[in-house]
């Protein structure tokens, strides 16, 4: 049976990659740029002078509307060594490019070579003017992961491994009311199954001192009412603008939920051009803030505020996943954004980041920072989309980080 449940999982996965290239997204005023692409450089432009049998002359496709970048790569996931990862982003323009935000879909299946392994989809749909927007997130993973229980209780070495199958679907549905302003109403599904410690001998509702969630499955169905500002050009590579995300969640029982809790996840980002003299080069400054919070103390362990499971597994970069979860997080991150060379190819980053959260009586008290920095190459100029690897550290831990895109 399971066998069958995760060959539909993948088709339901690859038909939703299929839909978003074919579907999608407000008015968008003449301060904001457009940025022009057609001189920069990107590794398929390399990769056309290296394999070229034939020399054409260049030909540059203002209308083209759609771009894919296909990426394998590996990574370090928290908690279990180096994984094998394949990241397929396909962006697609559904409206005017002038009015239209870039329509995204990524598809990165991976797999660490031992019992990890996952599919993840996330969706960005825009219609043509931004009228609307669907976002999505749809993922089937089985993901063993290490635990530190709530807040500071445990110091790094006292970790423990916790194994589950994971399904996760959100769908929200936003309308525009404004210029960059969105609001809407979504669906949110969380079921973990199979939750246990790999370590037989250990009692996990005894070692996080918590009762929900601990064992056996947890299933969270709920509403969201979302509320967003997206002044972005693209979220690969995000211009100067500003975003601001506001989701409230509550699961009743009568849509399945085990138990009846709620929350809200309040994310704000500004992006500063340090030279806006010249928009065709990445010289920015950009900031991220999110406070995570649920109400309820019957909230499932797992699906409690913990870092580095922000909807899109970005934040606590030289931090080990899921290392503070509590019934609330507060975190902070800065980030420099500089090209290296002339034509876009190159860059670089400089980041920091810092987070408390509630657990032992620790949140504004204890404070978890770390740093680090990397390496970007322009991987798709058409679609913004920049490859990354990042080198982050914090107490106890160090790690090198690949990705597709920006962080934020």
């Amino acid at each position: 049976m399971l066998r069958y449940f995760k060959l539909f999982i993948l088709l339901l996965s690859i038909g939703s990659l299929n839909a978003a290239a074919q579907n999608a997204s407000s008015i968008i005023p003449d301060s904001v740029s457009r940025k022009d692409t057609a001189r920069q450089t990107d590794l398929i432009d390399i990769g056309k002078t290296i394999v070229t049998i034939k020399k054409k002359p260049m030909k540059v496709d203002p209308d083209k509307n759609v771009y894919f970048s296909i990426l394998p790569s590996s990574t370090v996931p928290g908690g279990t060594g180096r994984a094998l990862v394949t990241s397929t982003t396909a962006g697609m323009y559904l409206g005017p490019k002038e009015t239209t935000n870039l329509s995204t879909a990524t598809f990165a299946p991976y797999w660490n070579f031992k019992n990890r392994y996952g599919l993840p989809l996330h969706t960005s749909v825009w219609f043509p003017d931004n009228t609307w927007t669907i976002q999505g997130d749809t993922r089937f993973l089985h993901y063993p992961q290490f635990t530190w229980g709530l807040g500071t209780s445990n110091d790094y070495s006292h970790s423990v491994l916790v194994d589950y199958n994971y399904i996760r679907f959100y769908q929200n549905v936003l309308k525009r009311i404004q210029p960059f302003l969105f609001v809407g109403v979504g669906y949110a599904l969380d079921f973990h199954t199979s939750i246990h410690a790999d370590d037989p001998t250990i009692d996990l509702k005894q070692y996080t001192q918590y009762e929900h969630g601990t064992a056996g499955n947890s299933f969270s169905s709920g509403i969201t009412l979302n509320l967003l500002y997206d002044s972005r050009n693209t979220e690969q590579a995000s211009l100067p603008g500003a975003y601001t995300n506001i989701i409230y969640r509550v699961n009743p029982p009568f849509l399945g939920s085990n138990n009846l809790w709620s929350s809200i996840y309040i994310d704000l980002r500004k992006y500063l051009s340090l030279n806006p003299a010249k928009p065709t080069q990445q010289n920015t400054l950009a900031f991220w803030t999110y406070l995570w919070s649920a109400f309820n103390k019957s909230t499932p362990y797992l699906d409690l505020p913990n870092i580095g499971w922000d909807p899109y597994n970005r934040s606590g970069r030289g931090i080990d996943q899921s290392r503070y979860r509590g019934q609330s997080l507060f975190y902070f991150e800065t980030e420099y954004r500089r090209d290296i060379t002339n034509n876009g190819l190159l860059g670089f980053v400089l980041f920091s980041n810092i987070n408390t959260v509630s657990g032992s009586g620790t949140m504004f008290k204890a404070w978890h920072p770390a740093a680090g920095g990397g390496l970007r190459v322009k991987f798709n100029k058409g679609s913004r989309t920049n490859v990354g690897a990042d080198y982050g550290f914090s107490n106890n831990y160090r790690a090198i980080l690949f990705s597709v895109g920006e962080a934020f």
